[in-house]
């Protein structure tokens, strides 16, 4: 983000208490569990319900500029240093509740909200020092809160929201609630105590007398030295007695308004919800309903969440060994080392995990390695833990005693990780090994068991190690939380004792064997060796590969577009304020939506519940097609996303080593076989608009060098004619014709020659909406026509096109007698939720359909890259970078024509010859500088 602007007047602060979201949640809505993994869900589920509600409520003339929630940071606090029996009353958290918490932090982050706690403070702390803060800086605060102990916060702009009763807590309702104003609170509850927190007080004073006695003598301190002048004897007596007592309990009561934080009020922004992240982080937590709203919302499609089978649906035979992770064994010397390696060379087979400083495999170091030849019998194989990491949280450089050398045991292990008669089954292989690259170890062959999984059941659950191993091994393993930690206090794996380390790092490995042992011959049962060993399993060291070279970045280029960027949002601001007649929060939905729909008068407004302006996307695009306000709002919030998101944030993945940027692909990140890109994510980066397009400009070739695009040309549309034998889109796809021009020309009668732009246009609309199974209300939308015209030119597009109804009814009758659908390659996308009944319904019947297309396009494009490196390996040309339906290439000046060539005729002859297409796949290819050039 740039520079924000400083805290100050007119600046509006809210704080929310974390802590009290969570047990409200918690208590307000019955047990819940996450279907896929039986993980308690019910508190998150209720906290990002009253998140959703409070953002929602939240965008009127009154609504924050500056928003936090703050936690309770777990462990001991100040007070417990001041009184050792402080809170000692409380118990501890329910079961179900303590792995939830964790998750509730994760969910604020997902909406975008700053996320805060300190260790060795209380919630309360924060939100006071905070509180002080903005109301020294003329700014006002609002504590979203009914805790009684802030209530001595409240005053001269600051003030309490219980949010559950809609009740505002100023000077006065403090007074209805304690007797005495908020500068006289800590006094009142210094002589009252409480029971909740274990504050000792005043034996038998409660608040009403405690109240009285304040009023009386002015403050805590007059009264205890005026103490022997109370008339009533045993409340004397209890006062002059207690006197160390009290002030100790208004020590533990009063809050701390001088903390030292590790970031400022500027950093609290606003800032609006990033769609993916937010439906990403939803559709983990599987909350269908919450999803969908939100999706409808932000104008973006909500993604699919599985219908997952009862957890443990496939779980472990009897027989099988029980896990016993004191069993497992610690190798430290050569001797050990070579005897696993002479199990694998005897077995044929040995499972392998890596445990790393950390998940950025260009960056971090080689920990230990476990190994797993016997379902009952692993080891690992500690490398370079660190000394006294057990007594002290950062523990010393120097390495503990009791590991072999990094290079003696990878000198040892090399051959048998190179040997090609020796399976090395991973979970997740492709980290492992790009880990083993960078120590110079070439690992092969492989098996992976999350892609077996994968292969398998895409679409009913996710392929983490903890679900599979639950799911299929009735096992749950133990948690790297509870080894590395969280938050700031979280510590490296190096780090670990290496009694702990052994347990959970040999587990590992022994779980993955397992999983191998089950998941391989289920391959054949469930008729998918065929895609695991095609289109999975040889894509591991393909996408390795691309990942470790990366893609050159120009930092300059970027900053530059980020600073443009900002200039030309401080212009169109500067021009809607003009527009407007008045200054305003471009940032504010419900200022913006004042102006439009009060000031503007225009049509159209929707509000929320709480009778604020809404101002989503899909409103400001009907409204744009006639105003230049909605339309200048849209530039802006473009801009602001792809400087905050894009121009700003890869800056940040360069890699300092290589100067490149290397994203990671996920095989597992859609049911349909597409790639998801991570860390940075380069297949959203935005190319319907001009300033969207010129961030791909930043993406350069090396000297010498130029990039090559090679794109699928209507892949999709040319599956569809293929798969429901539509003989007219076959002929124009083989005969090269523009296919949507000819589709107007058959649905509105109108000859090539004389086609329009405009009609070209509706049909193209129409060609791709269909695939997706658009609604009337989306095409008129995507056209600006009235809801009729859409409906009536998709019933002449069915009338015209009759196979394409024809496959939707055939495709959906399938999927709901099987729960799946397939590809043409085999490929079993599983549609547990297509019987389901409401609204989602319709959405998992449209991703039935498409799932055949999508995913037969998907496994095209991964037989080209399977196949890739063996063709170009003789030329001086990288494979770079996979986007849907583009491969892009780096590749020296003097070899770009025969590289285009070669991997052209790898593209497009890709299907052959397991599919033989009735019509042609055509590859188109640009040349360039950079990816902007090529593209």
């Amino acid at each position: 983000m740039g520079e924000q602007a400083k805290f100050g007047k007119g600046c509006h602060l809210h704080l929310i208490d974390g802590s009290a979201f969570i047990f409200r949640a918690y208590h307000a809505l019955p047990p819940l569990t996450r279907k896929s993994d039986g993980l308690p869900i019910g508190a998150v589920a209720g906290f990002c319900n009253m998140l959703h509600r409070y953002v929602e409520g939240n965008t009127g003339p009154d609504a924050p500029t500056h928003v936090a929630v703050i936690f309770d940071h777990s462990g001991k606090s100040f007070r417990n240093d001041l009184y050792d029996q402080y809170k000692a009353n409380r118990p501890p958290a329910p079961e179900d509740l303590r792995p939830q918490f964790p998750l509730t932090r994760d969910a604020t982050r997902a909406f975008n909200i700053a996320c805060k706690e300190i260790e060795g403070f209380e919630a309360d702390d924060i939100i006071a020092t905070l509180a002080c803060q903005a109301r020294d800086a003329g700014g006002r605060c609002t504590i979203i809160s009914s805790d009684k102990d802030l209530m001595q916060l409240v005053g001269d702009g600051v003030e309490m929201l219980d949010a559950m009763k809609n009740k505002r807590i100023d000077s006065d309702g403090v007074v209805e609630k304690f007797g005495v104003g908020p500068d006289r609170v800590v006094d009142v509850q210094a002589l009252a105590g409480d029971s909740v927190d274990n504050v000792p007080g005043a034996p038998g004073i409660g608040v009403k007398t405690a109240a009285l006695l304040i009023n009386e003598y002015g403050d805590l301190t007059s009264l205890l030295d005026r103490a022997e002048e109370i008339k009533q004897p045993k409340r004397r007596q209890t006062l002059i007695d207690n006197r160390a007592q009290i002030e100790l309990s208004r020590q533990l009561v009063q809050l701390d308004c001088e903390m030292e934080l590790d970031f400022s009020l500027e950093s609290l922004e606003v800032q609006d919800p990033d769609p993916e992240t937010l439906m990403h982080f939803l559709a983990d937590m599987e909350f269908r309903t919450l999803t969908k709203r939100i999706a409808e919302q932000l104008g973006v499609e909500a993604p699919v969440i599985a219908e997952a089978a009862p957890a443990k649906t496939e779980a472990a035979a009897p027989d099988e060994l029980p896990f016993d992770v004191d069993s497992y064994t610690c190798v430290s010397d050569a001797a050990a080392l070579n005897e696993w390696v002479a199990k694998a060379h005897k077995r044929g087979w040995i499972a392998v995990d890596t445990e790393t400083t950390g998940l950025n495999e260009m960056q971090v170091d080689l920990v230990g390695i476990s190994l797993c030849v016997e379902a009952g019998e692993a080891c690992y194989i500690p490398l370079t833990h660190k000394k006294g990491a057990s007594d002290d949280l950062f523990g010393s450089d120097d390495l503990a005693e009791g590991q072999m050398g990094l290079n003696e045991a990878l000198d040892i292990l090399k051959p048998m990780l190179e040997d090609p008669a020796i399976i090395k089954i991973f979970q997740n292989a492709k980290y492992d090994c790009k880990i083993f690259k960078r120590y110079g170890v070439s690992v092969a062959p492989i098996d992976d068991t999350m892609l077996m999984s994968y292969a398998m059941n895409a679409g009913e659950h996710n392929h983490g190690m903890d679900v599979l191993s639950e799911r299929y091994l009735s096992h749950n393993p133990i948690s790297i939380k509870t080894l590395l930690g969280t938050g700031k206090s979280a510590i490296t794996f190096d780090k670990v004792p290496l009694e702990d380390a052994v347990k959970y790092a040999a587990e590992d490995a022994d779980i993955t064997l397992r999983l191998w042992q089950k998941f391989k011959p289920q391959l054949h049962q469930k008729q998918v060796t065929t895609v695991y060993e095609t289109l999975e399993r040889p894509l591991v060291p393909v996408l390795s590969e691309m990942e470790m070279h990366g893609v050159l970045v120009d930092r300059d280029t970027l900053s530059r577009m980020s600073n443009s960027f900002a200039q030309k949002m401080a212009g169109f601001e500067a021009e809607l304020h003009e527009m407007a007649g008045k200054p305003f929060n471009v940032q504010s939905p419900a200022q913006v939506g004042q102006i439009l729909f009060e000031d503007m008068a225009l049509e159209g407004g929707k509000k929320t519940k709480t009778g604020q302006w809404s101002t989503p996307a899909d409103v400001l695009e009907d409204l744009a097609a006639t105003h230049d306000f909605p339309a200048r709002v849209l530039d802006y919030r473009q801009l602001q996303k792809l400087k905050s998101t894009y121009t700003d944030a890869l800056q940040d993945h360069i890699d300092p080593d290589t100067g490149r940027v290397h994203t990671s692909y996920s095989q597992t990140g859609a049911n349909t076989g597409r790639f998801s890109s991570n860390d940075p994510n380069l297949q959203n980066i935005p190319v319907r608009t001009e300033e969207g397009r010129r961030i791909r400009e930043a993406f350069v070739a090396a000297e010498g060098n130029k990039l090559i695009s090679l794109d699928y040309s209507q892949i999709e549309l040319r599956i569809l004619a293929h798969i429901a034998g539509i003989d007219t889109l076959k002929q124009a796809f083989r005969d090269g014709h523009d296919i949507h021009a000819m589709t107007a020309s058959e649905m509105f009668d109108v000859p090539l020659d004389q086609m329009t732009p405009d009609v070209r246009r509706q049909a193209k609309a129409i060609n791709f909406g269909v695939i997706y199974g658009i609604s009337a209300f989306g095409l008129a939308r995507n056209l600006r026509i009235p809801r009729g015209e859409a409906q009536d030119f998709i019933n002449r597009y069915f009338e015209r096109f009759p196979g394409i109804r024809t496959y939707m009814d055939d495709t959906k009758a399938f999927a709901k007698e099987n729960l799946y659908v397939q590809t043409l390659f085999g490929r079993k996308i599983h549609m547990p939720q297509i019987n389901a009944k409401g609204p989602h319904a319709g959405f998992a019947q449209r991703a039935a359909i498409n799932a055949p297309i999508q995913g037969t396009a998907a496994d095209i494009i991964r037989r080209a890259m399977v196949r890739m490196p063996e063709a170009i390996k003789d030329l001086p040309a990288k494979m770079l970078l996979q986007v849907h339906d583009e491969l892009i290439f780096e590749v020296s000046e003097d070899a770009v024509e025969d590289t285009i060539s070669v991997a052209r005729d790898i593209m497009q002859g890709a299907a052959e010859p397991a599919i033989k297409l009735d019509v042609p796949l055509v590859v188109d290819a640009g040349i360039g500088d950079n990816w902007a050039e090529a593209h």
